[in-house]
């Protein structure tokens, strides 16, 4: 199904900026970007991504913190969130996937792969 509403909370522009042309261009996405964790709380409550790509670590509410107050709430406790992380040893992703990620992409990542890699999680 083309068109699924992707989150991106990232706190580097860069990023947001190579990720959202990627999934919108190569993947056919509707792209929706935060730059924390508060502000992509408030786009998820109010949009309802279909999946959360997650930056692990930002200033003041970082990915981890994000993650459970996403799982916390009704209303995205299943939407699945895919971390993006440059911290890629497996125990770190083995802990992220421990507190309820969908899964976890590293840093850098290939714009041309980056949409095959997210529709993996997505539901259905």
């Amino acid at each position: 199904m083309a068109g699924e509403k992707i989150l991106l909370i990232d706190d580097e522009a860069d990023i947001r900026t190579v990720a959202q042309m990627s999934l919108q261009a190569v993947g056919g996405f509707r792209v929706l970007l935060a730059s924390g964790g508060e502000e992509g709380l408030e786009i998820s409550a109010s949009e309802k991504p279909d999946l959360i790509l997650l930056d692990v670590m930002m200033p003041g509410l970082d990915g981890p913190g994000t993650l459970k107050r996403l799982k916390s709430d009704p209303g995205s406790k299943d939407i699945p969130i895919v971390f993006l992380t440059a911290k890629a040893q497996q125990m770190e992703i083995n802990q992220l996937k421990e507190m309820g990620a969908a899964g976890v992409l590293t840093k850098p990542f290939d714009p041309m792969k980056l949409p095959e890699d997210v529709r993996e999680f997505l539901p259905g």
